[in-house]
């Protein structure tokens, strides 16, 4: 992909996040379930960091090589037209320094956006709000100094580790967001920086079974929808069920896809 290709996607990417309607993506793991996910429609695709993780034989929270994953995110990426938007989970970084590293290589596998969040593993379970501005200031440099103007979805795990009580919580994560948005606007080249909705951002929600509609959940403001792990989840769900069935049986009764090899094969020929 040329870089100014990877430019248009990048603006196409930032473009779907001002709706109406909501940006709905499903979370691919690979090549195939990215290339099923453009095919129904899709007008991009997230990667899932669990998934990713998963496929490549590593538990989820960055224990996946660095090297891997973006490998991975490379084919992801190379699969579909549409825009890719990598979970690279915590920024697979200690310092700013390391993550302004990553980004430089995951726009080079040829994603035009991100996931950084703000939790971590051990005693102190979330960043200050003073270092996740610092790693988010950081990546979007990194991304000018790419020549890609990359969509980064800034992530806080307030709510995932349950931090504060109910109103300190949301009070610190609405706090935490606006000095996010600001240290990336100010960090963007240009008239960037005022670029239309962006002055107010975008908000994301992962959805489950249960949760409103994307109609009921655009109506509160929601502009992006993701799947997270869920879908891969799903899917391994059957697989482990008919595993079990067969090695119990001793029948193949169970083997009966609902998909053709020949439907496979034309889905995934090189265009």
């Amino acid at each position: 992909m040329s870089q100014a290709e990877q430019v248009r996607k990048a603006e196409r990417f930032r473009a779907l996040h001002r709706g109406p309607p909501l940006l709905l993506m499903a979370n691919a793991w690979d090549a195939v379930t990215a290339r099923i996910f453009e095919a129904e429609g899709f007008a991009a695709v997230a990667t899932t960091s669990g998934g990713v993780s998963w496929a490549l034989g590593y538990a989820d929270g960055e224990a996946a090589p660095w090297g891997e994953v973006v490998g991975q995110t490379a084919r992801i990426a190379r699969a579909v037209d549409v825009p890719v938007t990598a979970d690279i989970e915590a920024g697979f970084g200690a310092t700013p320094e390391a993550v302004a590293r990553s980004i430089h290589d995951i726009i080079g596998s040829g994603a035009v956006g991100v996931n950084l969040e703000d939790g971590m593993p051990g005693p102190t379970p979330i960043r200050t709000v003073d270092d996740a501005v610092a790693r988010i200031r950081a990546a979007r440099e990194a991304a000018n100094a790419a020549g890609v103007p990359i969509v980064i979805n800034a992530r806080t795990d307030l709510y995932l580790k349950q931090i504060g009580d109910e109103q300190s919580r949301f009070d610190e994560a609405v706090r935490g967001r606006r000095r996010l948005l600001l240290s990336d606007l100010a960090a963007r080249p240009g008239d960037d920086r005022t670029a239309g909705a962006d002055a107010k951002g975008a908000d994301q929600i992962n959805v489950r079974a249960g949760y409103p509609s994307g109609a009921e959940l655009e109506a509160l403001g929601v502009a992006r929808v993701t799947t997270a792990t869920q879908l891969t989840l799903m899917a391994l769900a059957p697989i482990r069920q008919i595993a079990r069935e067969i090695k119990a049986t001793g029948r193949s009764d169970a083997i009966n896809p609902s998909i053709a090899h020949p439907e496979m094969q034309q889905l995934m020929a090189k265009r």
